[in-house]
Parts: C-alpha cells; sequence; structure tokens
C-alpha cells in the first residue's frame, strides 16, 4: 500500500504524518506537494494538519485551489481512501468532500491539549481496530475545530453512521461533539484530533494507531 502526504505553504504536521506512517508503521510513504497534479501512483491519501497558506482567508478555503486538488477530489471519487487531520478535515470540507463547516472555537482560543474520544463506529474503514464505544485519548491543536452543520445535514450524518468519533469532554464547542466525521462511501474521513501524534508511547499514548491499523488491515482482507 502506497501512501502520499500531502504539503502545503504552511503544512506543519506532514512531517509527523510520514513518521508515523514510514518508521512507525513501516508504510511506503512519499510528500507530495500542492504543485503536482497527479496521484495514480498512491493507495492512500493523507491531509495533514498546519496552516496551509497561512490561513490568512478561512482555514482550507485557499488550498482547495491547489493544482492537486483536482486529483484529489478523482481519488475520491474512485473510492480510494483519504484521510484528514485538522486542517486537512478543513480542507476536505471546502472542497464539499465532507459535510458541514468548522468555524472559530467556542470562546475564540487555540486549543492544545489531549482529548477523550468515543468510537461512534467502529465498523468504518479507518475505525476497525477499535471497540464500539471505546474511549480513546488524542491531542487535539486548533482554533477553528467547531463543527457546525444544520440539522438536516446532522440526521443524515446519524442515519448513515458517517459520525465516527465524539469528544467525551467537548473542548470547543462542536455540534453533538463531532470530532470526526466520513462521506457516504466511507472511504473520506476527517477529524480534528491528531491520530499521527499518538502512535508512539514514549512521547503520548498509542491510541491514534487504530485510525491506521484499521485501513491497512484492508489490504489483508
Amino acid at each position: 500500500m502506497k501512501i502520499a502526504v500531502l504539503v502545503f505553504p504552511g503544512s506543519n504536521c506532514d512531517q509527523d504524518m510520514y513518521h508515523a506512517l514510514k518508521n512507525v508503521l513501516k508504510q511506503d510513504v512519499e510528500y507530495v506537494f500542492h504543485t503536482q497534479t497527479s496521484l495514480s501512483a498512491f493507495d492512500v491519501v493523507t491531509i495533514p494538519g498546519g496552516f496551509s497558506y497561512g490561513d490568512y482567508l478561512r482555514c482550507g478555503a485557499i488550498a482547495r485551489f491547489s493544482p492537486i486538488m483536482k486529483a484529489v477530489k478523482e481519488f475520491a471519487e474512485s473510492g480510494k481512501l483519504i484521510i484528514g487531520v485538522c486542517n486537512g478535515f478543513q480542507i476536505l470540507i471546502e472542497m464539499g468532500l465532507l459535510e458541514g463547516a468548522l468555524m472559530r472555537n467556542e470562546g475564540l482560543k487555540f486549543v492544545c491539549n489531549n482529548v477523550d474520544l468515543r468510537v461512534v463506529n467502529n465498523k468504518a474503514k479507518f475505525t476497525q481496530q477499535y471497540q464500539e464505544n471505546q474511549v480513546i485519548n488524542l491531542p487535539i491543536a486548533h482554533g477553528e475545530g467547531n463543527y457546525y452543520c444544520n440539522n438536516s445535514t446532522y440526521e443524515q450524518l446519524k442515519s448513515n453512521n458517517q459520525i465516527l468519533f465524539e469528544y467525551v469532554n467537548n473542548p470547543n464547542g462542536s455540534m453533538h461533539n463531532i470530532a470526526g466525521i466520513c462521506n457516504k462511501a466511507g472511504n473520506v474521513l476527517g477529524m480534528m484530533p491528531h491520530p499521527e501524534r499518538a502512535v508512539e508511547r514514549l512521547i503520548n499514548t498509542i491510541d491514534g494507531l487504530g485510525v491506521f491499523e484499521s485501513f491497512l488491515e484492508l489490504k489483508n482482507q
């Protein structure tokens, strides 16, 4: 399985993602810069956190127009797997690949901490290594992670089992404690917490491993 880590001006979690996948999980990983136009060589695309284009307009709003994004959209439509973490989640929403919006945190403060999440759906491609309702601990670091959608969209997310993670103690005001969702097809994941920063016990928990091990297990099925 070959995995791409997208890199934008202002990315600051691309090396974390690369390290987790390459050095911890021993996968074939390459950086793909925003100026490139093809993802045909890859099986999975990851969009890491950071401040793409400095967040000078709205988080992810400029990145969505990068040359690589046409290929990202085609990648999603083909059914291949995409993971967007933090700013990557914001970019996926700006592209329309995931529903809803991400607004300024409640209280208008940047939050940086470890938080507890509940695994709402453990049948998804990204959560099969967890137990249903399992509580895991992952770090967050964001200023605009307050997830919002209208009521009809929320009911759709809920009925289609697209809500994968919820905060146990909501740190940012997200509607219904939502911390991570997938698209209806189940191949695109967006989440605010950082699983790539929780794969080595020496520096954090290893609760993030389940996200990566879940989709890596698919190649063996």
